[in-house]
């Protein structure tokens, strides 16, 4: 059984057309059929706040692999200076069900997490006449700084301006020099989401705070899922999700909208027919898309076994008994 650690998965490094690729495999699976994923369950005790969440997944197809992503968020960790969340994923063999690796690291996570935006920005850029790119991120922790990575280093020729908003502050010292340029730290949330084209949330927020309808034309990634609030996104007709039974639920802005506007399933699409049927091309220019991720274990998995494959091939990590 192989063993990777924060510091093996760091050694394989980051390709983000690889992984995104990797993402854009396991969304062709899903729509397939050839996938297994319950609901994951939520286990919470004394403070409401923390939670610690089960995604297991059977991938068909390429990936060929189940597992399981065991994952804590616990937000007053940042007050301790410890990480907000811990993450360990165990892949099994799917034909015998042994254990064949442990991922023990956020970073796969995260990675994941940003690989799955990357996707949708590459559709989304595809669907719409955007030359320039204003990028727009509140919440500058490591999930705000993993996606300005990604969208850098995949999109970083047509990004013209990247503001950021944090209200604990914005440190640019893991900011490659390239780019410091073209990056504003921001004094208010909403002079990051007005000027914003491609506008991206990754804060642990405990308030909706957007009451603001969206730019015209502009791409929401709502990663962080609890930042609208519904007023603002009522009128919004292009609205897509991962899994409407996983994200509808645990308080997400999705499951306010069903709740105080009436929101339905069959309102949404899925980021299967994004990738697979290009429907985004069904929305005029102007209207503002939302993508509300909850995060799906296939694409933990899918993201999982490029690392455990990679490692072997460059003779990173540690066999285990």
């Amino acid at each position: 059984m192989l063993y990777l650690n924060d510091r093996d998965i760091r050694a394989v490094g980051v390709d983000w057309p690889i992984l995104v690729e990797s993402v854009e495999t396991a969304v062709g699976i899903i729509d397939s059929g050839d996938y297994v994923q319950p609901i994951k369950p939520y286990l919470r005790y004394k403070s409401p706040q923390n939670r610690i969440i089960a995604m297991p997944a059977y991938v068909g197809g390429e990936v060929n692999a189940a597992g399981i992503k065991w994952i804590s968020s616990f937000p007053d960790n940042i007050e301790a200076d410890l990480p907000r969340a811990h993450s360990i994923i165990v892949l099994n063999e799917p034909s015998t069900g042994r254990p064949s690796a442990v991922l023990n690291s956020p970073l796969p996570s995260i990675i994941r997490t940003a690989s799955i935006s990357g996707l949708m920005i590459r559709f989304f850029l595809q669907a719409r006449s955007v030359e320039r790119i204003h990028l727009g991120i509140i919440g500058w922790g490591p999930i705000g700084q993993v996606h300005c990575q990604m969208v850098m280093a995949l999109y970083g020729d047509q990004v013209e301006h990247i503001r950021i908003f944090d209200i604990k502050g914005v440190d640019l010292s893991g900011i490659s020099s390239l780019f410091r340029d073209r990056i504003e730290v921001a004094k208010t949330w909403a002079d990051v989401y007005q000027h914003s084209n491609i506008f991206i949330t990754c804060t642990v927020s405990e308030h909706r705070y957007i009451d603001l309808y969206p730019e015209k034309g502009s791409l929401l990634l709502n990663v962080s899922l609890r930042d609208y609030k519904p007023e603002a996104l009522a009128s919004l007709k292009a609205i897509i999700v991962d899994d409407w039974d996983e994200v509808c639920r645990e308080n997400t802005d999705i499951e306010q909208l069903h709740l105080e506007q009436g929101l339905t399933r069959a309102d949404t699409q899925m980021i299967t027919d994004v990738v697979l049927r290009h429907s985004l091309d069904e929305f005029g220019e102007d209207e503002p898309i939302f993508f509300c991720p909850m995060g799906m274990a296939v694409f933990d998995i899918a993201t999982a076994v490029y690392y455990v494959n990679k490692a072997r091939e460059k003779g990173i990590g540690t066999e285990l008994e």
